[in-house]
């Protein structure tokens, strides 16, 4: 696969959503679910998504089919945590080791510092998960920790990786307090 596009993903992107995520959770460690949700659940956690003014992408292949998406949501719920996002990058099997996930990965950095955003949190299942930790790592996030033991799934216990990527400044400047990120147009 040589040749893909990025563009903003819509609802009528759900189906190809929901396989590319279906396949994640049945198969691999980049996500804790066990049962993957359907389509009525995905479009709902993409309306969420969009109505907080979080980006939400998608990379299709030369014949317009989606082979991966990314959004950023809010790291964690607390106010204070409004600055940070948590990034979700997921491919298609037939998108892996293609750029696609570095692609989106940087469209969707660019979105996050063009938010206003502070801090980008990578979560990442299976510290085994080599393809996410390099990709991230590839684009300048630092690893800050491992949450040893934290899932289980598959029948073993796995890790969960964190990276940070600073946007803004980061922590070395203020934010506007007047503005709330997840709100920017």
């Amino acid at each position: 696969m040589s040749a893909f596009t990025i563009r903003n993903a819509t609802p009528a992107d759900i189906p190809a959503i929901t396989r590319i995520y279906e396949e994640a959770v049945l198969y691999g460690t980049a996500t804790y679910e066990l049962t993957p949700p359907d389509e009525t659940e995905m479009a709902a956690r993409m309306a969420n998504t969009l109505r907080q003014d979080y980006p939400y992408f998608v990379a299709c292949d030369r014949d317009g089919a989606v082979i991966g998406y990314a959004y950023a949501g809010p790291f964690r719920a607390r106010p204070a945590y409004r600055w940070t996002v948590e990034d979700s990058i997921y491919l298609a099997p037939e998108a892996k080791g293609q750029g696609v996930g570095t692609a989106l990965l940087r469209r969707l950095l660019d979105a996050c510092q063009d938010k206003g955003f502070r801090q980008m949190i990578a979560v990442i299942g299976g510290a085994d998960n080599q393809p996410s930790i390099k990709v991230h790592a590839k684009l300048g996030f630092t690893h800050i920790g491992i949450f040893e033991g934290s899932g289980f799934k598959f029948g073993r216990w796995i890790d969960t990786v964190f990276m940070q990527f600073a946007l803004n400044g980061g922590k070395e400047t203020l934010p506007d307090e007047t503005v709330y990120p997840g709100t920017l147009t």
